[in-house]
Parts: C-alpha cells; structure tokens; sequence
C-alpha cells in the first residue's frame, strides 16, 4: 500500500511538472543537443559527398526543360524558366502547372547540386534537412518528415491551403514543390506524378 502511494505521488509531481517552464527549457536544450548531433554527422558525411559532386557536371537547360512534362496530373505547364541561377554556374528548373479555371496550381523548382558551385549552394539546404523539428501557429505548420525513405520539410498555411515541400533528391537535387488550393498529400502525389527520381 504504501509503494502504491508513492506511485500516486510521483505520478501527480511528473503531470504537475510536465507544463514547468524549467521541464520544457529541459527538453528544448535536449532537442537541440540532438540536432547539433544530426548536424555534425550529416557534415561528416557530406564532405565525401561535396567532393564527388563538385566533378560532376551539372544538367542543362535542355535537360532540365526535357524532365518537364507539358501535362501533369490534368494540369497544363503555363510556365517554366531555366538557367536563372547560370550566372553562378548552378543548372535550375521551374515550371508552373495550373488547372483550366486557374483555381489550383502546382510549381516545381530544381537546383541541381552538380558542379563546384551547385554543390556549396546545396550543401547548407542539406544541412537544414539534417534536423527534426515541429511548429504550429494560428495559420501555420512547418515540420521534418520522412517519406519513402526521404527526409522532407513540410510547411502548411491553413488561411491560404497552400502546401509546400522541400528535401533533396539523391542527396544531388534541391526539390521544393508548392501547392496552392492544395492540402499536403494531393502536393505529395504531384511530386510523385512528375517523377523526380528520373533527374539526372
């Protein structure tokens, strides 16, 4: 009986502490520990990676354009640009794709992490794909996910429907794909209709 009471009592001080600003400050310096942790690995790793990928040569607009269907899932193309970032030496892609009454749209942008340049300008968007994260306001959501083996960034303005997604292809390509009039899994289809993994 009186280990049940003690029982009772630790289990009332952990639900009292549970919403205590030194628990909480706790956990945060724990979730940044980790981080740090997944950072340092994650650059370890990536100095092998920056070295083959700074040989590589990058795509070309040719290339890029050629990725790009001209229909996608019943939406038309009604824009694309390639080569904006050329100036720098770094290959790009971005296509606009919008349904008949423009009510809902799909944009995919490229950076191909290719080439001395592409690979530095990828190596810190790589970085932040390292971390595990979560944050809600009123209007937003922005979190780490990992789908099919592939470490995202999630971002949801609930005013706007607007999805939008970032991670890295083959730990080559930056992808960010967004959604407007689009809840999350429609935004993830469309990234799977137009086939990434056929880049490079």
């Amino acid at each position: 009986m009186k280990k049940l009471s003690i029982l009772f009592v630790c289990v009332l001080l952990f639900a009292a502490c549970k919403d205590n600003p030194v628990v909480k400050k706790a956990k945060e310096v724990k979730d940044n520990v980790s981080n740090t942790q997944k950072v340092i690995k994650e650059s370890t790793k990536m100095q092998d990676d920056i070295k083959e990928l700074s040989e590589a040569t990058p795509l070309t607009n040719d290339e890029m354009k050629a990725w790009l269907p001209a229909e996608l899932s019943g939406m038309k193309r009604t824009s694309f640009k390639t080569g904006a970032m050329g100036m720098m030496n770094i290959a790009s892609v971005e296509a606009t794709y919008a349904t008949e009454d423009k009510s809902r749209s799909f944009k995919v942008e490229v950076i191909d992490g290719a080439g001395e340049m592409g690979a530095l300008s990828t190596a810190g968007l790589r970085m932040a794909f390292s971390m595990d994260f979560e944050e809600e306001t009123e209007s937003k959501t922005r979190k780490t996910v990992k789908k099919n083996g592939v470490k995202a960034i999630e971002e949801y303005d609930k005013r706007r429907n607007q999805s939008v997604i970032q991670f890295m292809q083959d730990n080559r390509f930056y992808i960010k794909a967004t959604g407007e009039n689009m809840e999350m899994k429609e935004l993830w289809d469309l990234i799977e209709d137009i086939e990434i993994d056929e880049l490079g």
